[in-house]
């Protein structure tokens, strides 16, 4: 078991935070309905994109609980009616059950099986919120387990470490995306140490775990990856000659950035990518059709956040530029294996420009895409499929000896 889970981190605080997307979406609208100006809404639309949400909304209807029979039935949507396993949160965040296979449907519910209850009586529960992450700790996976802040630019950051018991393995560091904590990307801790790999979960700056910056605002990864910069720097202490790093969501567009910006980026020998953010113009279109948002005010509202003295109105120390960040237009400057998951109902990030990346350097991208997976539930839907597209990519690629001996 673990011997380092951090009290701070119970289930009420990771239940704070989720797939920050529909929050950003909800956010939108709100301020579109507040707003009376047209200047106004803009510069909401602006703080939206760049505002970590600090409170998490439960929207699916919960219809009834049967402990005896632990099943749960809820509101039927594109992601509870999915087969897989999920976390579903309840009661303010208080509450937390685990719950697995679709045992019945009908127009408007499904019916699942409840795996375990973990916090809260969700019998009392008539909403809650849907998640794609499924442990709380690692240690759940009964692994050895060690706390380890690492120094970053806004003070230390707290990282669970899983070594393998190879002294001399190669390191995986896996990054989460936004809204959420680093307990999101226990579900790859397996397919890593199956490989032999000692295993990094960061934090990073504004998540409700590593420490807060200045502005408070999201960079979009812009600034971010400085964060995963100090892992990097942390493990060349430990003499490590090998790293692959892995990253949800947003966390592709900070681990993207980190490869083309850290200096420690001779380490890496790999990247792993899931539902991730390849090109934020890509998500902020899709996002601003679902809302109805005029063109003109997508447009305005991302000069906003890379204009000088502009980029304030949104509360950013420094501007961000979206152009920066596309990784499509600077595919040039990418020269590692990259292994690329995605579903193409993804609902959040769309598919396109994962599949326009593999498209203009398939010479080091490996696409792999599901249809009906959802976003950053690839594992969930489908932990099999997810293990051995990995575990197929590292060996083949990446260590096509060494991953194998350092088991």
């Amino acid at each position: 078991m673990s011997r380092s889970a951090r009290p701070a981190e119970d289930v009420a605080q990771e239940a704070a935070r989720s797939v920050g997307f529909v929050a950003l979406g909800a956010g939108v609208a709100a301020a579109a309905v507040a707003t009376a100006v047209v200047g106004g809404f803009v510069a909401a639309v602006a703080r939206a994109v760049v505002t970590p949400d600090r409170k998490r909304t439960e929207r699916v209807p919960i219809h009834a609980v049967d402990t005896g029979r632990m099943t749960v039935t809820l509101e039927r949507t594109a992601d509870t009616e999915l087969q897989g396993r999920y976390s579903l949160w309840f009661g303010a965040g208080t509450g937390h059950m685990r719950v697995g296979e679709v045992l019945g449907t009908t127009d408007t519910t499904v019916t699942r099986r409840i795996i375990a209850i973990d916090a809260g009586d969700p019998t009392a529960a008539r909403r809650g919120r849907w998640g794609g992450w499924f442990y709380l700790n690692p240690g759940e996976l009964d692994v050895p387990v060690e706390d380890v802040d690492i120094p970053t630019p806004n003070g230390p950051s707290p990282a669970w470490v899983v070594r393998a018991d190879a002294p001399d393995a190669p390191w995986a560091v896996l990054v989460h995306g936004r809204g959420v904590t680093r307990a999101e990307t226990i579900r790859a801790v397996p397919v890593f140490r199956a490989a032999g790999y000692s295993v990094v979960l960061a934090s990073w700056r504004n998540d409700g775990v590593a420490p807060r910056s200045e502005d408070g605002r999201y960079g979009l990864g812009s600034t971010e990856w400085e964060d995963v910069d100090g892992v990097l720097r942390w493990l060349t202490t430990q003499h490590a000659r090998s790293v692959v790093l892995m990253g949800w969501s947003m966390g592709g567009a900070v681990v993207l950035q980190t490869l083309v910006r850290s200096r420690f980026a001779g380490l890496v020998d790999g990247i792993v990518l899931e539902s991730p953010v390849v090109d934020w113009h890509a998500v902020l279109k899709s996002q601003s059709r679902v809302l109805k948002l005029p063109r003109p005010v997508r447009k305005i509202a991302q000069r906003i956040l890379r204009t000088p003295v502009l980029h304030h109105v949104a509360g950013l120390r420094h501007p961000v530029d979206l152009r920066e960040l596309d990784m499509v237009a600077r595919a040039d400057e990418l020269d590692v294996p990259i292994l690329i998951l995605h579903s193409d109902d993804d609902g959040f990030v769309p598919s396109s420009a994962s599949h326009e990346l593999a498209r203009v350097r398939p010479d080091i991208v490996r696409l792999e895409v599901q249809t009906t997976a959802r976003h950053t539930k690839l594992w969930n839907h489908d932990a099999d499929w997810f293990d051995a597209r990995i575990l197929a990519w590292l060996t083949e690629v990446v260590q096509p000896t060494d991953a194998t001996s350092a088991q």
